[in-house]
């Protein structure tokens, strides 16, 4: 459905730092620096979106939207718990600790916490509540 996701940022290197922890349990690793204002983050499907972290190029700063989220994808609770564990640990801000959301659908269970820049994300597995 997506080809890639962009998210702006002020601070790169303090950004991959957050993201190199948070989506590599996730097997999305950083790809490599395009350059000095493009990060590149891809897991081993080659056809899955990319996420990219950008200096904006108008070069204005980089601001949260608000109503704005990006979901990873987890294979497991597990890794649901350490990916946001790993968040927490690199300067994230909880938004909501790891749990079943019931009101969305039986077996979902996620969390929520925002990057260093205050972009919000989740970390999400969808399967039944005993997996």
């Amino acid at each position: 459905m997506f080809a890639h996701y962009t998210q702006g940022s002020n601070n790169l290197s303090i950004a991959a730092r957050f993201y190199d922890v948070v989506l590599a349990p996730l097997g999305i690793q950083r790809r490599d620096d395009i350059n000095a204002e493009v990060i590149c983050y891809v897991s081993s499907d080659k056809h899955a979106p990319r996420f990219f972290l950008v200096a904006p190029f108008n070069n204005d700063k980089a601001t949260v939207g608000n109503g704005t989220m990006i979901a990873f994808h987890a294979a497991n609770r597990n890794q649901v718990d350490e990916s946001y564990q790993n968040g927490i640990n690199s300067g994230g801000t909880d938004e909501g600790a790891p749990g079943n959301r019931l009101q969305y659908a039986d077996g979902y269970y996620g969390a929520y916490l925002r990057d260093p820049d205050g972009n919000k994300i989740h970390i999400v597995h969808r399967g039944d509540l005993g997996s």
